[in-house]
């Protein structure tokens, strides 16, 4: 009887044991299972995780690039308006030379006639003014009036010479000169020095010093003077126009203003 209860526990034993040991290998194999999932699901994780990742980079290089383009966009809509405008100021420009070119013929024309009554009424006033540097003054006139037939002077060129002349003659009136030149004084000839203080005196003095005179705008002729009154006032005139004494006030002979 004690046996057959010894037999019995033993197999109770065995048979829980085996029970057990499937209870355990199916534990385990289970834990597998889950370790296996939980892996799958890190990598699924980390997957997603550098899909994320790369989409968030293009979307922030696309919105980087979106930036860019904007700016670029907004730079040429400033730079095409300012074009514009001044495609409208040439074109208001090619307008205003268009209706230049077409009066330019009309002022071509206009001015050789102008420019010939200018040197003719320069000329007229150098022969009624005192007479220094004649030569020179009508020979700048008549250098002019010869290049108004020439085809390589335009009209604008020779407007521009005459304009010189008058600037010239202008300057006449506010210098002070002195030049060796030959006169006609009551019918001789004489070497003489010239002194010309601006327009308002013309005189001379022979190369001894030993007769002065001065250019009369009544007589339109040469009349001596008192060597006493002007010879040595003239003298030195003559020094300062040639810079050998220093400029000073100077007792000289001045036509006085007549009544018209």
């Amino acid at each position: 009887m004690t046996i057959h209860r010894l037999k019995t526990v033993l197999l109770a034993a065995c048979v829980a044991g085996g029970t057990l040991g499937v209870a355990a290998t199916s534990s385990a194999t289970s834990i597998d299972d889950i370790l296996d999932v939980g892996k799958q699901r890190t990598a699924d994780a980390k997957t997603s995780q550098a899909k994320i990742d790369r989409l968030a980079d293009e979307t922030r290089d696309l919105l980087s690039d979106y930036k860019t383009v904007t700016k670029q966009v907004d730079g040429l809509r400033v730079y095409n308006a300012r074009l514009e405008r001044q495609i409208a100021n040439q074109e208001r420009r090619i307008s205003d030379i268009d209706a230049s070119i077409a009066e330019a013929a009309v002022i071509q024309r206009q001015i050789p006639p102008l420019v010939g009554r200018m040197l003719d009424g320069l000329e007229q006033f150098i022969n009624l003014d005192m007479p220094f540097d004649l030569d020179t003054r009508l020979g700048n006139i008549e250098a002019v009036r010869s290049n108004l037939d020439r085809s390589d002077v335009t009209s604008a060129e020779a407007f521009r010479q005459v304009l010189e002349l008058y600037s010239i003659e202008l300057q006449y009136g506010r210098g002070i000169e002195s030049y060796p030149d030959t006169i006609s004084v009551n019918g001789v000839e004489r070497e003489v020095d010239i002194l010309r203080v601006g327009r308002v005196s013309l005189v001379y003095q022979t190369k001894d010093g030993a007769e002065t005179g001065a250019w009369s705008t009544k007589t339109q002729s040469w009349e001596s003077l008192s060597a006493g009154d002007y010879a040595s006032a003239v003298r030195k005139g003559v020094r300062i126009a040639k810079k050998q004494a220093t400029i000073e006030l100077l007792n000289m002979p001045v036509a006085a203003p007549e009544a018209n």
